[in-house]
């Protein structure tokens, strides 16, 4: 069936790029070491990136900590990766998608509300208590909240995939070269609104 308007038409794009899956490559060594390494220790195999992120005072705002291949050489060819999140009182994890690795999360203190969205546009929605994992497919959007006024959340994030990838909803649509005037038309408003839209994100990064 054709979408029925323009702003169905931009959502069936968005959803197919997000559902777009790829895969990590077998390896046939037991593990992948940089040009540049040439002495193979047990330091190779430690990150010790996180300590002063656990250790230190909670964030004022929402952050990602992320371990993926690039800050860990590591795990390249190893399928896995991880990410800690941080989520202050009324902070939020934008909606986004993981294109190469489904994602299971773990909640370590306080309480999460945590969302997901099928190639249906069915909307699942959960309140995670800390101990509680929620799993996230590869390549499904997908945000996170912490509604509680008070107490911040913490988790923890293993990814399928080394290099698992990032695509945010509102950058993809609103910090690209997607005109103005599209945007308007697909949300049913106008042009100085997206502007608007645009600008905002603009000053948040």
């Amino acid at each position: 069936m054709a979408p029925k308007n323009a702003f169905s038409y931009v959502l069936a794009i968005v959803f197919a790029s997000l559902y777009i899956a790829a895969a990590d490559p077998d390896i046939l060594v037991d593990y992948i070491v940089p040009p540049n390494v040439t002495n193979v220790t047990a330091d190779y195999f430690t990150y010790t990136g996180l300590r002063d992120v656990i250790r230190g005072a909670p964030p004022t705002d929402f952050t990602l900590t992320i371990v993926s291949m690039f800050e860990f050489p590591a795990l390249n060819g190893q399928s896995v990766a991880y990410a800690f999140l941080q989520f202050p009182p009324h902070s939020v994890n934008e909606p986004h998608s993981h294109p190469r690795g489904s994602e299971i999360l773990i909640l370590l203190s306080g309480r999460l509300d945590v969302f997901l969205v099928d190639t249906d546009f069915k909307l699942f929605t959960k309140t995670l208590e800390k101990g509680e994992m929620f799993l996230f497919p590869k390549g499904l959007m997908h945000y996170q909240y912490n509604s509680d006024p008070r107490n911040q959340a913490v988790a923890l994030s293993a990814f399928g995939s080394a290099n698992f990838g990032r695509v945010s909803v509102p950058q993809a649509l609103f910090n690209t070269s997607v005109p103005n005037i599209i945007l308007a038309k697909s949300f049913n408003t106008d042009v100085a609104t997206i502007q608007k839209i645009k600008n905002a994100l603009s000053s948040k990064a």
